[in-house]
């Protein structure tokens, strides 16, 4: 009979110190909240775009992820030079018309709402159409420390290629 009595005790016990622990564990890792314009844009690289571009950072996520994303805006006319991911990368268009192009293949035209798979290592490069400007937002996974690979840049003749 004691053994009976003593079970719930043992039980409440028990979910006690694992709603502790648990509490522990969740005050060690909270929520963070990064406010819009916290991040400050930056001005396109001239050795990693042609033209007008901005990148607007949206987050590096603390490790073991290595997960980073920001908008990036292209000028009528930019564009970035041909490049590689090491884990691929993900674009979202948010707004405008622009172009993306995979070495080998034609350039296609990308749009609002149009998400871009490029796999890992795959040469390609994007931006906006000649005429009008365009923003995606850009997902990709760092390598040892690395979420692209720069090349040479897109040369007038491969930008202006007809669709």
């Amino acid at each position: 009979m004691r053994l009976r009595a003593a079970m719930p005790t043992v039980a409440l016990l028990a979910t006690i110190a694992f709603n502790a622990c648990a509490a522990e564990a969740l005050s060690a890792q909270s929520m963070t909240i990064v406010r819009n314009g916290e991040r400050a844009s930056v001005i396109r690289a001239p050795k990693n775009f042609v033209g007008h571009a901005r990148i607007d950072p949206l987050f590096t996520v603390p490790a073991p992820s290595n997960v980073s994303a920001g908008y990036v805006t292209f000028e009528p006319g930019a564009r970035s030079m041909w490049h590689t991911h090491p884990l691929g990368q993900m674009l979202v268009v948010t707004t405008g018309t622009g172009w993306v192009q995979q070495e080998g293949v034609d350039k296609q035209v990308i749009r609002p709402g149009d998400v871009i798979w490029t796999p890992p290592g795959v040469k390609h490069w994007h931006g906006a159409t000649s005429t009008t400007g365009v923003t995606h937002m850009a997902i990709q996974e760092a390598l040892d420390g690395k979420n692209v690979e720069w090349l040479e840049p897109v040369t007038e003749a491969q930008y202006g290629a007809s669709l």
